[in-house]
């Protein structure tokens, strides 16, 4: 149940059909008014009211609260991809900060209830969340918390292991773990359910970390896209249509804020609304296709403007079809990285300072796609469960220039050891040779790939 004022639910069904106004398609949004402590509580949770208790929650609110005690950090909006959605607004905020968070807000919900990459998450999450913590609770009774808060450690030590490419084809019947799975050699903690010699209380808290692993996963992987779309949206009708004369500086000053570009770093706001921007003015003046391509005069691709108003069309079949490695693949341009300075730094240390390692357009752009590229995680599948006829795991490691973290790579072997419960090996590329890694369940080993 809303908690918010009259005023501010008046100031809500204003900017609601503003938004509907513009197009956008959203859930019925439900906003609370909720404490800092409160707002710091959700955000711990990953933005849910009620998780299954763990330690690493507890220890997320910590870090929140000093933060805002310190005023280190401060949690503006948090809203949550359910049907209804749910989104929070912060006691004490301005009342310009209030409309702000409500217009950004309903960015976010159109942008959850029709980019294709969440067309098949569970809009009912806030049911399953607690349904989830009811049986993780039962299992604490059961078998304590130790031991129930152990085998979740070592769920979430391995809760990347998923097939996040799976997500635009497959149904939410199978990743609700019934009935065909379209990739369970990447999906490993499918495999792990399906295959592992664990006791069902484990593997039903393997398939809660798995179902929430799969629930996250838009999310991360349109967070540049998801983030300008609301930017966007809260940007135009701010300024067009919700503040007046008095508000408008104080807007500028938080938007301008969110929006800053450390000069050696990335920003998701401000490439997202800077890239939806630059696609609409684009589709509009007819600077795309092959005749723009291929004119190399550049006052004629100056003045270049065809007039054809496809633009507002263009951006939101865009935050349909779309997530940020294709984003940023085919939109993202070389005068668009120069206009912004988007450039290639590394750190010298003579100077003690970052400087511009290349401008070169390729390069950028393929520096960017790795880092976004499945969250910049190394892409791990199953190639057999019995490998040398002895019950051994053995993984494959997709080399794509860059070798496995030694840190990282013997911590997730340790962990589907835990599961798995036999030897662990995984075929990779050491010092640019094929090898496999074994692991037995006390030591490593490194083995020719042929060897192995």
């Amino acid at each position: 149940m809303a908690n918010i004022s009259k005023e501010l639910f008046d100031i809500q069904k204003n900017i609601e059909k503003i938004a509907a106004d513009y197009g956008l398609d959203f859930f019925e949004t439900v906003f609370e008014m909720v404490t800092y402590k409160q707002m710091n509580q959700i955000a711990a949770y990953g933005g849910f009211p009620i998780r299954y208790p763990h330690w690493r929650f507890g220890m997320e609110y910590e870090s929140l609260s000093k933060g805002y005690e310190y005023g280190l950090s401060k949690i503006y909006e948090l809203v949550i991809n359910n049907d209804p959605c749910y989104a929070y607004l912060l006691e004490g905020n301005s009342l310009v900060d209030q409309k702000l968070v409500m217009a950004h807000v309903y960015g976010h919900c159109d942008f959850f209830k029709n980019n294709k990459w969440f067309a098949n998450t569970d809009r009912k999450m806030m049911d399953t969340m607690a349904n989830h913590a009811v049986r993780v609770r039962r299992f604490i009774d059961r078998y304590g918390i130790e031991e129930v808060e152990n085998f979740i450690d070592t769920c979430l030590s391995i809760e990347n292991l998923i097939d996040r490419h799976a997500l635009d084809h497959f149904n939410l019947k199978s990743y609700k773990n019934e009935g065909d799975e379209p990739s369970a050699e990447k999906d490993i903690l499918r495999f792990l359910i399906d295959h592992a010699p664990i006791e069902d209380w484990k593997k039903d808290i393997l398939h809660i970390i798995r179902t929430e692993s799969y629930y996250f996963a838009p999310q991360g992987m349109t967070k540049i896209m998801n983030e300008g779309w609301a930017s966007y949206w809260h940007s135009k009708m701010m300024t067009q249509d919700i503040c007046n004369d008095s508000e408008i500086v104080q807007f500028a000053d938080v938007h301008s804020g969110t929006m800053a570009m450390n000069p050696h770093g990335f920003n998701p706001y401000k490439i997202g609304i800077e890239l939806f921007r630059d696609i609409e003015n684009r589709w509009n003046k007819g600077r795309f296709g092959r005749e723009w391509s291929q004119c190399e005069n550049l006052q004629e691709k100056a003045n270049w403007d065809l007039n054809l108003g496809q633009g507002r069309d263009k951006i939101f079949q865009v935050r349909r079809d779309y997530n940020d490695v294709g984003f940023i693949d085919e939109f993202l341009t070389e005068e668009f990285c120069v206009e912004h300075k988007m450039f290639v730094y590394k750190f010298n240390k003579k100077s003690n300072q970052f400087e511009v390692d290349t401008r070169d357009f390729k390069a950028i752009k393929s520096k960017l796609l790795f880092q976004i590229a499945n969250f910049g995680q190394p892409i791990i599948s199953v190639v057999d469960k019995n490998f040398g006829q002895k019950g051994e795991l053995l993984l494959s490691h997709l080399f794509e220039g860059v070798e496995l973290q030694p840190d990282y790579m013997r911590e997730t072997m340790s962990k589907v050891y835990e599961i798995w419960r036999s030897p662990i090996n995984i075929a990779t590329v050491l010092d640019k040779e094929a090898k496999i890694v074994r692991y037995n369940g006390e030591e490593f080993e490194v083995l020719d790939f042929d060897k192995g």
